[in-house]
C-alpha cells in the first residue's frame, strides 16, 4: 500500500523485548520471595488458598505490569541518560500496578497477607529499577573510567583552604578532564595525612620526586597569600618539571570564595622575578593629576597607553594623547572612551620632531603636566639610523620640552632608559642626551636664565618663543623637569617576551645574542606608577632609579617560557646564541660611575644625584647634532661620543 512502511527491527526492540521476559521474571520472583519471607522461607508452611491465588494471579498481574509500563514508556527510554523522569515514571508504574494487584487480587481470588504486598511491591520495585538505572551507572562508571585514564594529574601546591576548594571543584566538573592526585605543602604536620582522600605528598623538596611518582600533567599553585619570594622560590622547582603551570592571581579569590579551575592563570614570566612589586602611594599622584591637563606623547605604545589607562582613571580635567603611529592612538583611544565616556579626551597625530605643530599643541591646549614617552626605542634598528635616534630622541625631547617650558607647563616628565648609562648604542646615547637636555633646563630655570636656553629650529623660526622682544614669555617660569630611568619592561612592544613567544608558537628555535646577556626587568605597571611618582614629587633635575632586584639571564628567561609552555628546552624547543648584535652589551647599569645615589621613602626607589654639565657648551653641541642629523651626515655617532663622554659606540675597544 502506497505510503505504508515497513517495519524494521532495531536494536533497542531486542533491548526492549529482554526487558519484557525480565520484568515478568523479576515480579514472578518479588511476590513469591514475599510470600516464603512472610512464612520465614518455611514452604511447607504456606498455607495452600496462598499458593493457589498466588499461582492463580501472578502471570496475569506481571502482563498487567508490562502494559502499564509500556503506557509510561518505560520500554522506550533510552536508559543510558535515565534521569529524574525515568525514575518518577517507574514510581508512578509502581504505585498503579500495587493498587492493581491488592483490589483485583482480593475481589476476584481472595485476602492475601499484608507483608505479601508490601514485600513483594518492594522487590519489584528495586529489581525493576536496578536494572535500568544499573545500565546507566555501569555506563557512567566505564565513562569515568575511560575519562580517568585521560585525565590530567593535577599536583596542588598549598593544602589550605584555597586548595581544598580547587579540589572540590576538580571533583565535581562534569567534563572529568582533571583529578588531583597530591598536596604539596610546607607544613610538615600536614605531610603523610589526607584532604578529600588525596595524600599530602610533603614539602618543596618533594615536589620533583613527587611529580615523577605520581605521573603529574599540570601543577596549580594554590598559595594566594605568599609572598613574591615564595611564590618564586616554589615555581622555580616547578620549572624543572614538564607540567604545566598555573597559579591563583590573589588572595581576593580566596575571600570571595571563588576558587576554581577556570579562575586559574597560566604562570608567566614576572612570577619568576621573585620580588616585591613597587607599590608607591598613588592617592597623592592621582590627587595631583585629578582636574588638571595632562599630556601624553606616545600615548599609543606600551608605557604611554598604560599611563593614559590609569590617568583616565582619576578624572584628570583633560588628558591629550599624542602619536605618530594612528592605529596605536585610534585603539587607546576607543578604550578609553568606552571604558570613560565622560573623558574630555583629545587624541592627535603629529611628530614630536615637529616644534611648530608642538608649539600650537602646547597654546592650544596648555596642558599643565606632560609624560614624554615618545621614542625610538630598538637598539639594532638605531644603529642603522642614528640620524633618526638623534632626531626623535634627543631633538624631539628638547622640542617638546621648550614648547612645554614657555607654554605654562608645571611638570615635564621624560621616560628614560637604562640604556643611558654608559651607553654603547647610539639609541641608549640619544636617552643619554635627553636626561641631560632635562637637568639643563632645568639648572637653567632655577639660575633665572630659562631666555638663554636656545630655541632650536629646522626651519626659519616662525614660532619664536620671544615674538614681541619683550622677553616676557620667560618670565615666572617655574616648569620641572625629571626623568625616569628603568630597565626592560615585560610585555612591552620592545620586549623579548613577545619575541620569544611568537618562536615558541612558530616551533622554536628561539634566539638568544649571547649565553651570558643579562638584563633587568619590571612590569608595566611598575614602570607606570614609578614614572607618575617622578611627576608628583619632582623637584627638578631628578633622575628617578628603580631598584629592580636581581637582573635576569635572557637565556634563563628564553628556557623558563619554553618550560611554562610544557616544553622542554633543547629538546621540544632549541635555543640558538646569534652573537651580540650592534650596539648590544652584556649588562645594563642603572647609574653612572659619576652619579650617586639619594633615597625616597620608597625604599625600592633612588635619585640619582646629577652630573655637572657645562650648559653652553651641551646647548652649542647639540645644535651642531641637530643640523649633522638633519643633514643624514656620516658621522652622528662620533658627535654623540663627543657630547656624552661614557658613550663608547659599537666597535670601539673600549666597548664594555
Amino acid at each position: 500500500m502506497k505510503g505504508s512502511r515497513k517495519f524494521k527491527l532495531e536494536h533497542w526492540h531486542i533491548i526492549s523485548a529482554l526487558m519484557i521476559v525480565y520484568d515478568i521474571i523479576a515480579i514472578l520472583v518479588s511476590y513469591f520471595f514475599a510470600l516464603l519471607l512472610r512464612f520465614d522461607f518455611h514452604y511447607g508452611s504456606i498455607p495452600k488458598n496462598y499458593l493457589s491465588i498466588f499461582s492463580k494471579s501472578i502471570l496475569v498481574y506481571a502482563v498487567i505490569c508490562v502494559g502499564v509500563f509500556l503506557l509510561l514508556h518505560l520500554y522506550a527510554s533510552i536508559w543510558r541518560f535515565a534521569s529524574y523522569r525515568e525514575l518518577r515514571n517507574i514510581l508512578i508504574a509502581t504505585v498503579i500496578t500495587l493498587v492493581i494487584n491488592i483490589v483485583g487480587t482480593s475481589l476476584i481470588l481472595g485476602r492475601m497477607p499484608i507483608s505479601y504486598y508490601v514485600f513483594g511491591i518492594c522487590l519489584q520495585f528495586i529489581l525493576t529499577l536496578g536494572i535500568r538505572f544499573s545500565y546507566r551507572f555501569i555506563t557512567l562508571l566505564r565513562e569515568r573510567n575511560i575519562a580517568s585514564d585521560h585525565q590530567a594529574k593535577v599536583m596542588i601546591i598549598g593544602a589550605g583552604a584555597a586548595g581544598q576548594m580547587l579540589v572540590r571543584d576538580l571533583k565535581t566538573s562534569e567534563k572529568f578532564t582533571e583529578k588531583a592526585v597530591c598536596f604539596i605543602d610546607d607544613n610538615q604536620n600536614k605531610w603523610k595525612r589526607y584532604i578529600d582522600g588525596i595524600p599530602v605528598a610533603g614539602g618543596r623538596d618533594a615536589i620533583l620526586e613527587s611529580v615523577k611518582k605520581y605521573k603529574v600533567d599540570k601543577i596549580y599553585f594554590a598559595i594566594p597569600s605568599a609572598t613574591p619570594e615564595i611564590r618564586r622560590d616554589f615555581l622555580n622547582i616547578c620549572k624543572e618539571t614538564d607540567c604545566e603551570l598555573k597559579a591563583l592571581p590573589g588572595i581576593y579569590q580566596l575571600m570571595s570564595g571563588d576558587v576554581t579551575v577556570s579562575r586559574l592563570k597560566a604562570v608567566s614570566v614576572d612570577d619568576l622575578l621573585g620580588r616585591e612589586p613597587i607599590k608607591p602611594d598613588l592617592q597623592e599622584v592621582f590627587d595631583f593629576i585629578n582636574g588638571k591637563v595632562v599630556f601624553v606623547t606616545g600615548g599609543g605604545g606600551s608605557i604611554g597607553s598604560e599611563l593614559c589607562r590609569q590617568i583616565a582613571a582619576h578624572s584628570p580635567k583633560q588628558l591629550i594623547i599624542l602619536d605618530i603611529y594612528e592605529n596605536n592612538a585610534y585603539d587607546i583611544q576607543n578604550e578609553l572612551l568606552e571604558k570613560y565616556p565622560r573623558l574630555n579626551l583629545v587624541t592627535l597625530i603629529a611628530s614630536v620632531r615637529d616644534s611648530r605643530r608642538m608649539f600650537d599643541v602646547f597654546s592650544t591646549y596648555r596642558p599643565q603636566i606632560v609624560y614624554h614617552a615618545a621614542a625610538h626605542k630598538h637598539v639594532p634598528l638605531m644603529e642603522d639610523s642614528p640620524a633618526e635616534a638623534i632626531k626623535n630622541n634627543s631633538i624631539g625631547t628638547y622640542k617638546t620640552a621648550y614648547a612645554a617650558m614657555v607654554n605654562g607647563c608645571e611638570r615635564f616628565v621624560l621616560i628614560s632608559t637604562d640604556k643611558a648609562v654608559n651607553p654603547v648604542n647610539v639609541m641608549g646615547a640619544s636617552k643619554r642626551i635627553c636626561e641631560m637636555i632635562v637637568q639643563c633646563f632645568d639648572k637653567m630655570i632655577k639660575e633665572g636664565k630659562a631666555d638663554q636656553i636656545p630655541q632650536l629650529f629646522t626651519h626659519e623660526g616662525v614660532h619664536t618663543a620671544d615674538k614681541d622682544g619683550t622677553g616676557f614669555v620667560f618670565q615666572n617660569i617655574k616648569t620641572e623637569f625629571v626623568a625616569v630611568r628603568f630597565g626592560n619592561v615585560l610585555g612591552s612592544n620592545g620586549s623579548v617576551i613577545p619575541i620569544f613567544e611568537r618562536q615558541i608558537k612558530n616551533g622554536g628555535p628561539i634566539t638568544v645574542t649571547h649565553p651570558d646577556i643579562i638584563r633587568y626587568f619590571m612590569t608595566i605597571p611598575e614602570a607606570v606608577s614609578l614614572v607618575l611618582l617622578a611627576g608628583t614629587y619632582a623637584h627638578g633635575g631628578d633622575i628617578f632609579v628603580l631598584d629592580m632586584g636581581s637582573p635576569v639571564k635572557i637565556a634563563d628567561l628564553a628556557k623558563n617560557m619554553i618550560r611554562l609552555s610544557g616544553l622542554k628546552p633543547g629538546v621540544d624547543i632549541k635555543i640558538e646564541y646569534t652573537g651580540l648584535r650592534p650596539g648590544e652589551k652584556l649588562f645594563e647599569e642603572k647609574l653612572m660611575a659619576e652619579e650617586g645615589l639619594q633615597k625616597t621613602e620608597n625604599d625600592m626607589i633612588h635619585i640619582g644625584v646629577p652630573i655637572p654639565i657645562d650648559t653652553d657648551h651641551f646647548f652649542e653641541q647639540l645644535d651642531d647634532l641637530m643640523d649633522a642629523a638633519y643633514k643624514n651626515k656620516t658621522d652622528i655617532k662620533e658627535r654623540v661620543e663627543a657630547i656624552v663622554p661614557t658613550y663608547k659606540k659599537s666597535g670601539s675597544s673600549e666597548t664594555r
